[in-house]
């Protein structure tokens, strides 16, 4: 993987007779009304919000900057980095990738994208650094996929274009994540907008260590291969002219649930994920639930498997500067092992999001958001608190962009 990163790093910062060159980017300052709960699940709590117990008011919630260089007419080059404190390097990447993608004037088009990148599952988060459009923090899903999903491959893309919509079908191909699905599993669903960096590793709750007869505070490594298998994800989606989308798409990180680095093991994570998105005048609507499972067999004779859930809907309206959208959705997640249930590591809850944002001119944006969690999950027990938890965080926002 480090090969790839420096390989698109390289290209991105070498001249190029008649390339162009672009750079975005923006800081995020913020206050924060924290939920006071528990700690928040950054910190080894098992908190479901970026901001817990003990974190203060005022916030630097990180600065984002992409660097494009179009090599050709076909040919991009990106780099994504972030800075912030709440991750283990004060710059970390998100993505680093080349994209080949021919000039067609026919209905066929087609593209090839490799290096370090998002999977296209996201309906919200469509916004530099991979940040939600609607929000300040995207759906328990999505926060999921940016904590614990990326495509460090190649990515296969071919697009049939006709007068009532776009039919696009995606495949790639992966390797580099066979411990996705242990963040889910061991912590269960949480709502930030915090992606994991591709050095980055992510916290273990602490709960999970102790009932493990682990010590803590620990981290776990997402972006890395035990197995040498290649993971893949393959799906369609529909673009119709009259305004509204819908996709699916199938997930399987291939991993080998035995393989393992010393104490770190691959998961075997796969899911189906749904969306549509329909746009009604001033008003939009996205829904989308995933759908899967994820597997772990330390030693023989002994299995592990999570199953998980979640879906949510999200409304939202715009009218010149300003965004104002209302989202609700739904989580549970079942562990069960080779002796029968699991319910310290299970859990169901559900989350209800409300924000509003002002864009007065190209360079500031200020948003407000509240965000409500209620879930039950047995873990808390081991912290001696209720396993049913409340939490409530409210967020203001000044995002300044640079463009």
């Amino acid at each position: 993987m480090r090969k790839v990163m420096i390989l698109a790093i390289l290209l991105l910062a070498a001249p190029a007779q008649a390339a162009q060159f672009e750079f975005s980017g923006y800081a995020d300052l913020r206050a924060v009304a924290p939920a006071t709960a528990e700690d928040s699940w950054l910190d080894g709590g098992l908190g479901k919000l970026r901001y817990g117990s003990g974190d203060s008011d005022f916030q630097f919630a990180g600065a984002v900057g992409q660097g494009t260089v179009l090599l050709t007419p076909d040919l991009l080059v990106s780099a994504v980095a972030r800075a912030g404190t709440q991750q283990k390097l004060g710059v970390d990447l998100l993505e680093a990738y080349m994209r080949y993608r021919p000039v067609s004037v026919t209905e066929w088009r087609w593209s090839l994208q490799a290096g370090a990148f998002f999977a296209p599952f996201s309906l919200e988060n469509t916004e530099l650094g991979w940040a939600p459009y609607w929000t300040l923090t995207p759906s328990a899903i999505n926060s999921w996929f940016g904590e614990e999903l990326r495509t460090v491959g190649g990515e296969f893309a071919l697009e049939w274009r006709r007068e009532t919509g776009t039919l696009k079908l995606t495949a790639a191909l992966f390797g580099w994540n066979d411990p996705a699905g242990v963040i889910i599993a061991d912590r269960g669903w949480a709502l930030d907008d915090l992606p994991t960096g591709l050095f980055e590793h992510l916290r273990e709750p602490d709960a999970t260590l102790i009932l493990h007869h682990d010590t803590p505070p620990d981290t776990t490594p997402i972006f890395v291969e035990y197995d040498n298998r290649p993971g893949w994800y393959a799906g369609a989606s529909w673009t119709d002219a009259g305004q509204w989308m819908a996709e699916i798409f199938r997930y399987d990180n291939e991993a080998d649930p035995a393989a393992h680095e010393e104490d770190y093991f691959a998961w075997r994570t796969k899911f189906w994920d749904a969306g549509i998105s329909k746009e009604m005048g001033e008003f939009t609507l996205l829904a989308q639930g995933v759908s899967g499972n994820t597997e772990i067999a330390p030693f023989p004779g002994f299995t592990s498997i999570t199953d998980f859930d979640s879906a949510f809907a999200l409304l939202g309206w715009q009218r010149g500067d300003w965004r104002i959208a209302g989202r609700a959705e739904l989580l549970h997640t079942r562990t069960h092992n080779s002796f029968g249930a699991s319910p310290a590591t299970s859990e169901n809850g559900s989350a209800l999001t409300a924000a509003a944002s002002w864009l007065p001119n190209d360079w500031l944006k200020l948003t407000g958001e509240l965000i409500w969690v209620s879930s039950k999950r047995g873990e808390r027990a081991i912290e001696g608190i209720d396993p049913e938890q409340n939490e409530t965080q409210l967020q203001l926002s000044a995002r300044v962009y640079l463009n």
